[in-house]
C-alpha cells in the first residue's frame, strides 16, 4: 500500500525506543512501539476526541528486530490512537494482513468503546463471498472500531498495602463486576461499575470473605452473533485487551476513567482487608476462528500470535485454520516468545501498576504448552516462578481445556481450582453410591493430588459451584439444565450436574421440599467451608440466588445472572448461616490445616490429628457402596495462645435415613452441638450459645440428610 504520511500541527515525530511496547506517555509526549514480525508496514493513526476519521496517519519508519517504534512529541494523556498494517493476505500461509481494518493495540491501557459491526465491517475477508475468508474485504471501518486511549498512570494510592493473606486463610468470593449490582434492588449510586462494586464491600465484610476473584475485567470483545439475537457477552471470556480494564464497567464520566476507577475499587477493597484476584483469559482471545473479525491480533501478524493448523487435506493451506483446544475458536500460541512476553507484560502490569493480588487462569493448561502438549516444565511456569515481581502474587489454575484434564499436575508454588472436589462433592451429597473414601479424601484437602509435589491443602481450591454451572440453589432444584433462553435448543451447557431437585423440577410452594433444599443448600456449604483447602463459594449463593435452571449464562445480562440485593431479605436464614459458617472456620485452625492430616499427634501426648470412626467409634469401614456417612475427629490447639487441647467432631451423614451414632470419648471433654444442619433457622448454627449436650453424650441421632458438628473441650 502506498500512503504518504500526514502529520497534524507540525508535531516532531522522532525514532523512539522499541522498549517498553504500548503507548507510553512521558512529559515531552508518547512512544509508540507495537510487535509485528511479518508486516510490510505499519501505520500508527491518531484521532481527535470525537473524530471517526484519522487527524494523522503515520507510517512508522523505524523498526529494531521485530518492533516498530516512533516518538511523537507533544501527545498528551487521553490522546486516541490505533493502528493499521499492511502485508500479505493470504490466510493459507496464515497471513491475514487488511490495511483497510483498523486495529487496537495489545498493549493498549484503556478502550474508547466497544466494537461495532455495522455491515459485517469488523470481517477482514469477503463475508458473503463464495471464496470465504480466501478473499479480502476492502471496507475500511474507522467508524466502527474503538481507539485505544494514551493513558496517564499517576494514581493517589494513598500509601496502599496490599492485605498479603496467605492462602490457608483466603475465603475466596467468585462475582461478576456488573451482575453483582446492576440489578435496580442493588441501591449503589454507579451500578454494575468498578465503583458500584466498591459500595458493596461492607456486605462482603459483614459476609467474612477476605477475597473476591472478579470474573474477567479485560477489554472483551461482545460477539456479533449474540448481539444480533438480543444477547450478550455477559461473561466477558472474550479478551481482546490484555492490559485495559473493561469500559463498560466505567462510569463512562470521561474517557478512560476506567482505569482510575478500577484502581480506586482495588484501593479500597484493600483498606477493608479484602484480596482481589483476577480470573484472566490468555489461552485465545475474541476472535475467534478463520472466519471471527479481525480487531487486534489477526491483522497484527496472525501466523505469530496464534496456534495455526491445516484441515487436514491440503498441504497448500497448512496454517488456514486455527487450533481449537480452548473450545472458543483459537488458541494463542504461548510457545511464541512474542506471545509469552504478552502474557508476562500483561501479569506485571496489572500486579505492578492495578495492585492486584493473584490471578485465576481460564484454561491454564493452554499456557503450559511444549510441543503443543502440557509439560509442568513449561517456559511459562519458569518465567513465573523467576519473576521478582509475579512469584509474590497468588497463581491459581483452571487446570483443564478442551483436550486435557490436569488436575495435580501444576508445579510448587500454584494451586488450581479442583474440579474433583466439586464433582464428588456433588455426589456425595445427593447420596449417590461409592463416593465416602473419595470425599474424605476431599475434605482434608486432596492429598493424592498435592502432597507428592511438596504442595499443601490451601493448593487446593475447593468449589462446588462456580459461575460455570447450576448456582447453589439450582443445584438442588432441577435435574436438567434449563438454556432455553440462550436460544441453542438447549444443547449448551454441562449435561453432566450431578445435581438433585429434591423431588420437583424447579419451583415448588411444597413446604417440605422447599425445606429440604434448604438443608442440601446447609450441608454443601458446611462441606465446602469445613475442608481442607482453600473454600471458594460463587455470588449470591449465600441468599440462593437462581438461574431458573440456566447452568451456562454466560449469554444473559439480566436477571438471569444479577444478583437481586432483596434476596438478602427473603433468605436471611441461609445468609445468617453461612456467616455463621465463615465465622466458625476462621475461629478454629484445624479447619484452616497448613499441612495434610497424619493420623498422628504432632506432640509425643496429643491425640491423632485426624480419627475416623464408623457408627460406633469402630474403625471406618468405606469398602461398601451404600456406607454414606463420614465421621472423624480433629484434634487442635486453641488459639490465642495454642495450649489447650480441643476437639471437632464432624459428621456428615448423606443417606435418606437418620442413625443413631457414638461420640468419641475423652477424660474430662464435655462436647456442645454447634451445628445441626436439620434443625429449623436460628437453631441449627449455635456457636455462641454452646449448646451442651446433656445426658451420657455418648451417642446422639444424626438426622438423614445432615451435617452435624460438635465442640470437645475440657471441663
Amino acid at each position: 500500500m502506498q500512503e504518504e504520511t500526514r502529520l497534524k500541527d507540525g508535531r516532531e515525530i522522532s525514532a523512539g525506543f522499541s522498549d517498553p511496547l504500548g503507548a507510553v506517555l512521558s512529559s515531552e509526549g508518547v512512544n509508540f512501539a507495537i510487535f509485528s514480525k511479518h508486516a510490510g508496514a505499519v501505520f500508527l493513526l491518531l484521532f481527535d476526541a470525537h473524530g471517526e476519521d484519522p487527524s494523522d496517519v503515520i507510517r512508522i519508519e523505524n523498526r529494531t528486530d521485530d518492533i516498530w517504534h516512533i516518538f511523537i512529541k507533544g501527545l498528551k494523556a487521553g490522546q486516541l490512537y490505533a493502528y493499521k498494517v499492511d502485508g500479505e493476505y493470504d490466510p493459507g500461509r496464515g497471513h491475514r494482513f487488511n490495511p483497510h481494518k483498523l486495529l487496537t493495540d495489545p498493549y493498549a491501557r484503556a478502550f474508547s468503546g466497544k466494537f461495532r459491526n455495522e455491515g459485517n465491517s469488523l470481517f477482514g475477508y469477503d463475508l458473503g463471498g463464495d471464496k470465504k475468508d480466501l478473499v479480502m474485504d476492502r471496507h475500511d471501518n474507522f467508524k466502527d472500531a474503538p481507539k485505544c486511549i494514551v493513558v496517564d498512570d499517576s494514581f493517589d494510592w494513598e500509601s496502599d498495602r496490599r492485605p498479603g493473606i496467605s492462602m490457608p486463610d483466603l475465603i475466596i468470593y467468585e462475582t461478576h463486576v456488573k451482575g453483582f449490582t446492576a440489578h435496580p434492588s442493588s441501591g449503589v449510586k454507579d451500578p454494575g461499575t468498578y465503583l458500584g462494586l466498591i459500595e458493596k464491600i461492607p456486605y462482603l465484610k459483614s459476609l467474612g470473605v477476605n477475597a473476591v476473584e472478579l470474573m474477567p475485567v479485560h477489554e472483551f470483545y461482545a460477539r456479533s452473533g449474540l448481539l444480533d439475537k438480543g444477547l450478550s457477552d455477559f461473561w466477558g471470556y472474550n479478551t481482546i485487551g490484555f492490559f485495559a480494564p473493561e469500559q463498560g464497567y466505567g462510569t463512562g464520566a470521561e474517557p478512560g476513567c476506567q482505569v482510575r476507577e478500577f484502581k480506586t475499587m482495588v484501593r479500597e477493597f484493600h483498606k477493608a482487608g479484602i484480596e482481589v484476584i483476577l480470573d484472566v483469559v490468555y489461552n485465545h482471545t475474541g476472535e475467534g476462528n478463520e472466519l471471527g473479525p479481525t480487531l487486534c491480533f489477526k491483522g497484527i501478524d496472525n501466523l505469530s500470535y496464534y496456534s495455526l493448523i491445516s484441515n487436514g487435506e491440503s498441504h497448500e493451506e497448512p496454517y488456514r485454520y486455527y487450533l481449537n483446544d480452548t473450545g472458543c475458536g483459537n488458541t494463542l500460541n504461548i510457545e511464541n516468545p512474542a506471545v509469552m512476553r504478552l502474557v508476562l507484560d500483561s501479569l506485571r502490569y496489572w500486579t505492578e501498576e492495578m495492585h492486584v493480588d493473584g490471578f485465576r487462569f481460564d484454561l491454564a493448561s493452554i499456557l503450559a504448552r511444549v510441543k503443543g502438549r502440557f509439560s509442568g516444565d513449561s517456559l511459562f511456569f519458569k518465567a513465573v516462578s523467576e519473576d521478582p515481581v509475579l512469584n509474590k502474587v497468588k497463581m491459581i489454575a483452571e487446570p483443564w481445556d478442551l483436550t486435557t484434564y490436569q488436575v495435580g499436575n501444576f508445579p510448587k508454588g500454584w494451586s488450581e481450582w479442583n474440579g474433583k472436589f466439586r464433582d464428588t462433592a456433588r455426589k456425595f451429597i445427593k447420596g449417590d453410591d461409592g463416593q465416602a473414601a473419595d470425599m474424605a479424601t476431599r475434605l482434608t484437602g486432596s492429598a493424592d493430588l498435592y502432597e507428592d509435589d511438596g504442595r499443601k491443602p490451601h493448593n487446593s481450591v475447593n468449589f462446588i459451584t462456580c459461575h460455570d454451572g447450576f448456582t447453589m440453589n439450582d443445584l438442588f432444584s432441577y435435574n436438567h439444565k434449563h438454556n432455553e433462553a440462550n436460544l441453542e435448543n438447549n444443547r449448551d451447557g454441562a449435561d453432566h450436574n450431578y445435581s438433585w431437585n429434591c423431588g420437583v423440577e424447579g419451583e415448588t410452594d411444597d413446604e417440605g421440599i422447599i425445606r429440604l433444599r434448604r438443608q442440601m443448600v446447609k450441608n454443601a456449604l458446611c462441606c465446602l467451608l469445613f475442608a481442607a483447602g482453600t473454600p471458594l463459594m460463587l455470588y449470591g449463593d449465600e441468599v440462593l440466588r437462581t438461574q431458573k435452571g440456566n447452568n451456562n449464562g454466560y449469554c444473559q445480562d439480566n436477571e438471569i445472572t444479577w444478583l437481586n440485593w432483596e434476596y438478602m431479605e427473603r433468605n436471611a436464614d441461609i445468609l445468617e448461616f453461612v456467616k455463621k459458617a465463615i465465622a466458625f472456620r476462621k475461629e478454629y485452625p484445624i479447619l484452616r490445616a497448613r499441612r495434610f492430616f497424619t493420623g498422628k499427634s504432632a506432640e509425643s501426648d496429643g491425640a491423632p490429628d485426624i480419627s475416623w470412626f464408623g457408627k460406633h467409634l469402630d474403625e471406618a469401614n468405606w469398602s461398601s457402596p451404600k456406607v454414606k456417612t463420614l465421621c472423624y475427629r480433629l484434634a487442635g490447639k486453641a488459639a490465642p495462645v495454642e495450649r489447650q487441647q480441643y476437639y471437632l467432631f464432624l459428621v456428615f451423614n448423606m443417606g435418606h435415613r437418620g442413625a443413631r451414632l457414638d461420640l468419641p470419648r475423652h477424660e474430662g471433654v464435655k462436647w456442645y452441638r454447634l451445628v445441626d444442619t436439620s434443625r429449623r433457622a436460628g437453631d441449627d448454627f449455635r456457636p455462641e450459645k454452646k449448646e451442651r449436650l446433656l445426658r451420657k453424650q455418648e451417642q446422639h441421632y444424626f438426622a438423614a440428610r445432615s451435617v452435624s458438628v460438635f465442640l470437645g473441650e475440657h471441663r
